[in-house]
């Protein structure tokens, strides 16, 4: 093997472990609060209603921002444009440290929002730069496993600081874990030759053109609702179902978490069987996001009369086809445009995401106070079987009269 394959092989997996760290740190960031919930609503007496503003908050500047951040991204490159992000958001995170009621927390999530937008353009972009189409759904997969690494250690990481040094200390600790990152990756990253000879100006017009875009995005609406509802909503299906108590919800809590880790693993290790056999990427993609998507409709089973147990191995069962699935179509966007729009594509996309997770938690609320956690079951069994259809549907012609079809 030639000496400058092997640095561009070791130069790929180091780009590929940057971002699966970023989206650690991404994760615990996010789960800071959830965690530690209970302390601060007490202490600056928040209500129900109230902290569902502040998580509306987060939400919404989550949303509107990643639209921004892909194109901001494919304009700046992928270094400068992954360091700013996670600057943003480590910056936000430990501004937490300073909150005095609702409304300077809420201030800060929404500043929170702003930056974590960031961290998926950031990384499908770097994974399109350095991993040929065979690759990136494996890679995807590793890239998305840092979610799930995330929540699983943020209950007793988090709960740690907090009972040692107090919950602002947890704020800064996080927080400051983010400008490690920063420095490692200042210091040691580098894009691609060829990205940094890339002209990073597609018109916004021409983008909106492609019906793969507008098609794209309509089935992470239905897609991504189902990963908030199992975040959020997870932890209070124990409790109010089969009377868990926060010991037992911290015991059995990361498991879903910890199916979804390998879900991402064997999301990329599907597509590299079925691709030979597939003939193309895109197809093979594809046809995996229809397996893994459809591991996910038996939690319609999910309901009261099932036992404790039997109810999370459901669960854990739709968080692995989740994941299985998202690690495909983390990898979709490139198989239709170049690695200098992909950012782009995925932050618009993104913005259906946002969409639909605010859409469908209100539902689920509605659901849950009018009936019962069982048609939210249903809902979120069905919903990725027709995110999953719409991606079947996808047209098969990459868009080449735009100007930016990938590279071959």
């Amino acid at each position: 093997m030639k000496v400058s394959t092997v640095i561009s092989t070791r130069a790929r997996w180091v780009a590929l472990a940057f971002a699966f760290t970023a989206t650690v740190i991404n994760y615990l960031d996010r789960q800071t609060l959830s965690v530690m919930a209970p302390v601060l609503l007490a202490q600056f007496h928040i209500s129900a209603e109230t902290y569902s503003q502040i998580i509306f908050a987060f939400m919404l500047a989550y949303t509107l921002m990643n639209g921004v951040s892909g194109r901001l991204l494919d304009w700046m490159g992928s270094k400068a444009g992954y360091a700013l992000t996670m600057a943003l958001w480590s910056g936000a995170e430990m501004l937490h440290a300073l909150t005095a009621g609702a409304l300077s927390l809420g201030g800060f999530r929404f500043l929170l929002g702003l930056g974590e937008a960031g961290n998926y353009p950031a990384g499908v972009k770097v994974i399109t730069e350095w991993f040929p189409p065979q690759e990136r759904s494996l890679a995807s997969g590793i890239f998305n496993s840092g979610a799930s690494i995330g929540a699983i250690l943020a209950p007793p990481l988090l709960a740690w600081i907090v009972l040692s040094t107090g919950w602002r200390a947890a704020f800064l600790v996080i927080g400051a874990a983010g400008f490690v990152w920063l420095a490692a990756w200042m210091a040691f990253y580098r894009e691609p030759e060829s990205e940094r000879k890339k002209a990073r100006q597609v018109p916004l017009r021409l983008l909106l053109r492609s019906r793969f875009l507008w098609q794209f995005t309509l089935s992470k609406v239905f897609s991504d609702p189902v990963w908030y509802f199992y975040t959020f909503w997870f932890p209070q299906y124990l409790k109010v179902v089969h009377g868990f108590s926060l010991r037992q919800i911290g015991e059995t809590g990361w498991i879903p978490f910890f199916t979804a880790a390998l879900g991402n693993i064997a999301g990329g290790a599907v597509f590299s069987t079925l691709n030979p056999a597939a003939g193309d990427a895109a197809t093979a993609r594809r046809i995996a996001v229809l397996m893994f998507s459809a591991l996910m409709f038996p939690a319609v089973l999910v309901s009261g009369n099932l036992s404790a147990a039997e109810c999370i191995g459901l669960i854990s069962i739709a968080t692995f086809g989740y994941a299985g699935a998202l690690a495909n179509l983390l990898a979709i966007p490139g198989d239709a445009f170049a690695s200098d729009v992909v950012a782009s594509v995925w932050g618009f996309a993104s913005m259906g995401s946002g969409i639909g997770a605010m859409f469908f938690s209100l539902l689920t609320g509605w659901l849950v106070d009018h009936y019962s956690f069982h048609p939210t079951f249903v809902l979120f069994g069905i919903l990725p079987v027709i995110s999953a259809w719409i991606v079947w549907k996808l047209p098969r012609q990459t868009p080449q009269d735009l100007a930016f079809a990938p590279e071959a």
